[in-house]
């Protein structure tokens, strides 16, 4: 593991997710997910969340695209929070999800608006 590579993602996915995300995911991780979480940590959020290539928002942007066409609703309602955190507005989430529609099928689409809808009115109730 590269200390520095692994610090930065921990940084990003902080500033992302949030602090308390990054907390739960830490404290829940044992000796089996462990490794998991310091994969994610090095390389999803250090090695290419942190280049220089693309800006946090446009990287959420396209993470909420693949996230909804691989039908994983709990980790794209995770991202629609950090897709907010990001400067994602709701608009442009919405527009994302009309787009999933045309290009990956609208039950993708619809399942994603439902997502959204629920952690819209989780954020809102916070």
């Amino acid at each position: 593991m590269d200390p520095q590579t692994y610090e930065l993602g921990r940084q990003i996915r902080t500033t992302v997710l949030g602090a308390d995300y990054v907390q739960r995911a830490a404290s829940d991780a044992d000796d089996f997910s462990q490794p998991l979480q310091d994969l994610v940590t090095e390389y999803c959020w250090g090695a290419v969340w942190g280049r220089d290539g693309l800006p946090l928002k446009t990287r959420s942007m396209l993470n909420l695209a693949m996230i909804a066409v691989l039908n994983r609703p709990q980790e794209l309602a995770t991202h629609i929070r950090g897709a907010l955190n990001n400067g994602v507005t709701r608009d442009e989430i919405r527009e994302i999800f009309l787009q999933v529609g045309i290009y990956a099928g609208i039950p993708a689409a619809v399942d994603s608006f439902r997502v959204a809808k629920t952690a819209f009115a989780e954020l809102e109730a916070e």
